[in-house]
């Protein structure tokens, strides 16, 4: 295929990536053919994924909110993807213009378009990392991103942490996140899972076998193991639709929504 003026060197065009399939469902418009035709096919037996993936989005703007209420300023965005309305900057400075984001993520792509819509923004970078380098990301946040690690810092992994694997040992991953920021530190995480969801949720990891980043999803006790070392805030861990939801926003069946989502302090 042509490669877009928007796409740098470098990047596969023939192989689906994650971060691009999550921007065409979100219904953004960077993303090549293969994301589409990876995404006809979930969508072919998974119909309310665009849904489904709004649900989450909605879940990290309730998220970002309510960690600026509480007095959070600085947010480290891991796995942030492609930036659409209502990304992680948007929202916490709308509440708070004093608030500074680093976005982190491991696809060129992202991060270049990422780079291309923040240039001249002194408050908000993008970086191109792996979140299972905790050293090198806060690194990379402190040097080109000037975040204050002395300071409280948001680590948001939504929709992120289904994409690594057990052998990656992600709770380790989380834990040297939670022990390098400091005190008034908060994690908000959303996770996908297949409880309840039958043989769909096997198709649809079958699916993402096929990209640089296969899924695992997890149980809801499996979650709650990872996010050990925080007090998560109520109502605990929950559906994404269930955490706080906006007053139009609880649907009859959150259990439709299939992702795990909570919010909690560093102990």
């Amino acid at each position: 295929m042509t490669r877009p003026d928007w796409a740098p060197y470098g990047v596969d065009l023939d192989r689906p990536n994650a971060a691009r399939v999550y921007d065409y469902y979100l219904g953004g418009a960077h993303n090549f053919a293969i994301d589409r035709q990876m995404a006809a096919q979930a969508l072919a037996g998974w119909p309310e994924l665009p849904l489904i993936m709004r649900a989450n989005r909605s879940f990290l703007r309730r998220a970002v909110r309510f960690l600026v209420s509480s007095g959070v300023r600085q947010f480290l965005d891991l796995g942030s993807g492609i930036p659409t309305v209502g990304n992680v900057h948007e929202v916490a400075r709308a509440e708070d213009p004093a608030c500074r984001v680093v976005y982190v993520d491991i696809d060129p792509v992202a991060v270049a378009h990422s780079r291309a819509i923040l240039d001249g923004d002194p408050q908000v970078t993008a970086v191109q990392a792996d979140l299972r380098s905790p050293a090198n990301v806060l690194d990379l946040a402190e040097k080109e991103g000037a975040l204050d690690l002395d300071k409280p810092v948001a680590v948001l992994m939504v929709a992120v942490l289904h994409f690594v694997p057990d052998a990656d040992d992600p709770a380790g991953v989380i834990a040297r996140y939670r022990q390098a920021t400091a005190p008034g530190s908060a994690i908000a995480v959303c996770h996908a899972t297949a409880d309840g969801q039958g043989g769909r949720a096997d198709e649809h990891r079958a699916l993402y076998a096929r990209t640089p980043t296969p899924m695992t999803m997890r149980s809801r006790a499996e979650v709650d193991r990872l996010l050990t070392g925080y007090d998560l805030v109520e109502p605990g861990l929950v559906y994404m639709a269930q955490w706080r939801p906006d007053e139009d926003e609880l649907p009859e069946r959150p259990e439709d929504y299939p992702g795990y989502a909570a919010v909690g302090f560093r102990r």
